[in-house]
């Protein structure tokens, strides 16, 4: 055995000559190797697992044993005893000295940037690194011949421990620190912000701290609790956004504070007092205490991200849409009246333009066009739908206002997504009977105890994505034009009649469901759909108008759709009411909560903030409100699924439909096997 020994880390590499004696702990610390550890090498937290990998490496020039590394220590001992036993071949790093040379692993879980791997492949995976860190540090007890005060020297012990040069303690700190220093013989855990501001303290061993991600938007604000030194998301929350009475959509709040000035500050307090719901809902679940949170991250669109400030949204109201201030925001919690802890951190995504804010900011950082060779279609849809175009090249973005029709509002039978609204529709093109499917239930209508099934959930109306498919299947059936137009009883009657069409006034509805209620989508229904995907439409056309130089094939290889609303929809559907332009039906699917995906990334990982500051600065802004040629694009692509535009891919895979139901008709003149083969091609495009 010689005085010193090799040490090789893996997966990283890293590998050094070290004393005989020297901690595992202390060997990756020097070589900047990813070893975890908030108690400061005293075996208590268990962060720093490693395994000894046997066997020889002619690669490294050693042979790594088990006999290599120094026996099993009273401090590991005592640590399977008291709080977890190791697994096998598991040390403690910080009590495990070297004695020959090894190979030693890291496991993921005792990497401090470890990998989050989300749910959905298409994400990026997130590298877990906090502004916040824990340092659990003995401090020196006071002495009659040293005047250095408590601060001082617990600025001292972090700073010899681990080498954290601090420059600043939060106040909220102060009032007990003298306390909680003395709580548990002067060994303390530390929260550190971005390696220089101590901004929590806690008497003896403090394992565990939590940040929220936000994504507050105009309907619902959501949350996801997360586990600052693992990453793990350990509860979720959301609840309907408070403001909803003074107003269902953002333009109507805007109309409110314009109306009453003085409930500006209203509106404030409200979505503060929502947050305050929202943080004591994901604690309640988690198990902890609000004081354990110690940074928040939000998105929000521009009215309610002004809103939530304190400030007016007023020029948000018209042009041209001036943001009082667009970058992002570094904030403590008691400038929200946050209820987490008072040292506690607030970070809020940068916005880009009027009516695109800090949410698509959230959504392209999460969704990372900008990493992309394929150009990218992402859009969140929602009352004021925000569209972002681009790949690695180049990147641009708008806001179209598509109203609360896709939400259910404005649809005569419409409603929010809850249990009993109708939320899949599908229709037979040759007896135009519908099947309908509810929230809240698993068969549909046309199945064995579906009546049963209703009975306890209820039929109440018919949300987002049911009207979205009604109105799809609705156009493939014929029972619409290409125009929009419900076709007539008359003509209904020329090949038999059909009691699903009903007389409504001078126009005609369609009868989706009959039971308890009843449920028709009227000619009024199908023109608020229409004037909801024109406005998405034509915001999309006038972003690839700008991208595409003239005589390009306008054409995107990759459409996501964020948001609630834009889970749940379904794409085929979607395309054929021309709600999104034509592409391979494969390539479009769903982002989920892309927003707030976003703010999660902005939690768990300090460089992506500088990222998506830095990205906003280069997006290029398109306003459809003052843009020229807005409204001949909606004219266009208020006809289904446009006026123009062929949809060359989507009718590859599906058949066009008829134009007139009055086709029908002709199919009694028909021989008996051409009219065969029209319903087997009718009944081909029902899923």
């Amino acid at each position: 055995m010689t005085d010193t020994v090799k040490v090789v880390f893996t997966p990283s590499g890293h590998r050094g000559e070290f004393p005989v004696g020297t901690s595992l702990l202390d060997a990756a610390r020097r070589l900047g190797v990813d070893l975890d550890s908030i108690c400061g090498g005293r075996g208590l937290c268990g962060r720093c697992q490693i395994v000894c990998t046997s066997g020889s490496f002619p690669k490294h020039s050693l042979v790594s044993d088990l006999s290599h590394l120094s026996p099993i220590s009273a401090t590991e001992i005592r640590y399977s005893e008291k709080k977890k036993p190791l697994a096998h071949n598991r040390r403690l790093g910080c009590h495990t000295l070297l004695l020959d040379d090894v190979v030693i692993d890291i496991p993921p879980e005792s990497q401090v940037h470890q990998q989050v791997i989300r749910k959905e492949a298409e994400h990026r995976d997130i590298e877990l690194d906090p502004l916040v860190r824990l340092c659990a540090v003995q401090v020196s007890a006071p002495e009659l011949e040293h005047s250095s005060s408590d601060l001082e020297r617990l600025v001292d012990a972090l700073q010899s421990e681990w080498q954290v040069t601090v420059s600043n303690c939060d106040v909220s700190v102060l009032s007990s620190l003298q306390a909680k220093l003395r709580a548990k013989d002067w060994f303390v855990t530390a929260a550190i912000h971005q390696e220089s501001e101590i901004i929590a303290l806690w008497p003896g061993l403090h394992e565990r701290v939590f940040g929220l991600a936000i994504d507050v938007g105009s309907t619902t604000v959501a949350g996801h609790l997360c586990d600052l030194t693992t990453g793990e998301v350990c509860a979720s929350g959301s609840l309907m956004n408070p403001q909803i009475r003074f107003g269902e959509d953002l333009m109507s709040r805007v109309s409110w504070v314009m109306m009453h000035p003085e409930g500006a500050a209203e509106l404030t307090r409200v979505i503060r007092e929502g947050l305050n719901q929202l943080v004591a809902q994901v604690v309640d679940l988690a198990g902890i205490t609000a004081t354990d949170i110690l940074e928040v991250t939000l998105v929000a669109n521009p009215v309610m991200h002004h809103i939530l400030l304190g400030i007016s949204p007023v020029e948000l109201g018209g042009a041209p849409f001036a943001l009082t201030l667009a970058a992002a925001l570094h904030l403590k919690a008691n400038d929200l009246a946050l209820d987490i802890n008072p040292g506690g951190r607030i970070y809020i995504l940068p916005c880009i333009a009027g009516h695109v804010g800090a949410d698509t900011a959230g959504m392209i950082l999460s969704e990372a066009p900008y990493e992309q060779e394929q150009l990218t279609l992402l859009i969140d849809v929602g009352t004021n739908a925000e569209i972002v175009l681009g790949n690695s090249k180049r990147l641009m973005a708008c806001s179209s206002p598509t109203g609360p029709a896709f939400e259910g509002a404005q649809i005569s039978c419409g409603q929010r997504a809850a249990v009993g609204a109708i939320e899949r529709v599908r229709i037979d093109p040759i007896s135009l009977a519908p099947r309908v499917k509810v929230i809240g239930g698993d068969l549909w209508s046309d199945e064995d105890g579906f009546t049963e099934q209703a009975s306890r959930t209820g039929v109440t109306g018919i949300c987002g994505s049911g009207i979205i498919e009604a109105v799809a299947e609705m156009y493939l059936a014929g029972i619409i034009s290409a125009e929009g137009v419900i076709v007539s009883g008359v003509d209904a009657e020329l090949s038999g009649g059909n009691p699903r069409l009903v007389a409504d006034g001078r126009t005609w509805s369609y009868l989706l469901y009959d039971g308890e209620v009843t449920i028709k989508i009227t000619q009024n229904d199908i023109r608020q759909i229409q004037l909801a995907k024109a406005a998405l439409y034509a915001g999309i056309k006038l972003l690839t108008e700008h991208f595409f130089v003239e005589g390009a094939v306008e054409t995107v290889d990759r459409i996501r759709l964020a948001g609630a609303f834009g889970s749940h929809i379904d794409v085929t559907h979607a395309m054929i009411m021309g709600l999104i332009p034509d592409c391979e039906l494969e390539n479009v699917s769903s982002a989920g909560n892309a927003a707030g995906t976003g703010a999660r990334i902005a939690l768990l990982n300090k460089a992506s903030r500088q990222e998506i500051e830095s990205l906003v600065r280069r997006i290029e802004k398109i306003e459809t409100a003052t843009a020229p040629r807005f409204q001949e694009f909606f004219v266009e692509a208020m006809a289904f699924p446009h006026q123009t535009d062929p949809f060359t891919k989507l009718f590859s895979q599906i058949d066009k439909p008829l134009l007139k139901n009055t086709e029908k008709a002709m199919m009694a003149n028909l021989p008996t096997s051409n009219k065969s083969s029209r319903r087997n091609r009718r009944r081909s495009r029902q899923r």
